[in-house]
């Protein structure tokens, strides 16, 4: 097959390439690995790409996004991946028209690149139990949902109903079933530590999670437990404890794609400075849970 002749990026705003800002020079690098997600792409002709040095590239491209190049791309893959096994296509004409190449570049990645086999993730989590539940409790009407693994869902809303639809949302064909106290003691007893913990002060439950996500979501997650009860960081200092100090955006995004609500406890994180930031279940409970674990820590 002959090789694919590469072009340089055009400028942005018709500036000399050398005035073009190394992030803009990422986005439009970007959206040309989007345009070719079947292309083998070669660190160095991206680099020659972009008129960067490959060591440059690398790190630039992960400083803007969060993630390398290839990784960049094996997302694309994924994605289209999964979009083929909604519509039905089969498993195998699924893997090669993604552009993965052979069945073991999907079965051998990662669990925390789909979540479940991709024969499962491709019926919606068809086959999947997922047992779930709802509770009043001091910061309002919260829905718990757990696999044999652990919680994968946790999330504060104003009524079951619309609590319901997000979670058929997350696992549109897993067998979603109702649990109460009998069906699920496990679940029950999960949801009853965490309202403890919230309106007696109790110490947060230490349940199993079940974290899905993308490699980089995980990451910041999983890092987000180490986050101790009373302490605070910025999403800068967050994105350097990880080792990626340019990926703040990033990380910022990854916290509000946070499904499990106080277990990964993503409210303990503000803005540089200081400011609450965001919170996806709402700025009024990040404020309590902060001045509550503040309360405890003092006391």
């Amino acid at each position: 097959m002959p090789r694919s002749q590469h072009h340089p990026l055009p400028p942005a705003s018709g500036e000399p390439e050398a005035a073009t800002p190394v992030a803009d020079r990422m986005v439009a690098l970007a959206r040309y690995i989007e345009s070719r997600p079947d292309e083998p792409l070669r660190l160095a002709d991206l680099a020659e790409i972009a008129g960067l040095s490959a060591s440059h590239l690398q790190r630039s491209f992960k400083e803007t996004f969060g993630l390398s190049p290839k990784a960049y791309q094996d997302a694309l893959r994924m994605r289209a991946f999964k979009q083929a096994l909604r519509t039905g296509q089969a498993v195998t004409d699924a893997i090669y028209d993604a552009g993965f190449g052979s069945v073991s570049r999907v079965y051998g990645a990662p669990d925390r690149q789909v979540g479940m086999p991709p024969s499962r993730y491709g019926k919606g989590g068809e086959g999947e139990m997922i047992a779930y539940a709802s509770r009043q409790t001091a910061l309002g009407l919260l829905m718990m949902a757990a696999t044999d693994k652990g919680v994968c869902f946790a999330e504060f809303g104003d009524d079951e109903e619309t609590l319901h639809e997000q979670l058929q949302k997350e696992f549109p064909k897993a067998r979603l079933a109702p649990s109460g106290a009998s069906e699920s003691p496990e679940l029950d007893a999960w949801m009853v530590a965490l309202d403890e913990h919230l309106c007696q002060n109790k110490p947060r439950p230490d349940v199993p999670l079940d974290i899905r996500g993308t490699a980089f979501q995980t990451r910041v997650w999983k890092l987000l437990l180490s986050v101790r009860e009373g302490e605070v960081v910025s999403y800068t200092e967050l994105a350097r404890r990880l080792g990626e100090p340019k990926a703040v955006r990033a990380v910022a995004s990854a916290c509000g794609r946070n499904r499990i609500a106080i277990l990964i406890p993503c409210h303990r994180v503000l803005r540089s400075d200081g400011s609450l930031g965001g919170y996806r279940w709402g700025l009024d409970r990040k404020q309590q849970l902060l001045e509550k674990e503040r309360s405890v820590t003092a006391e």
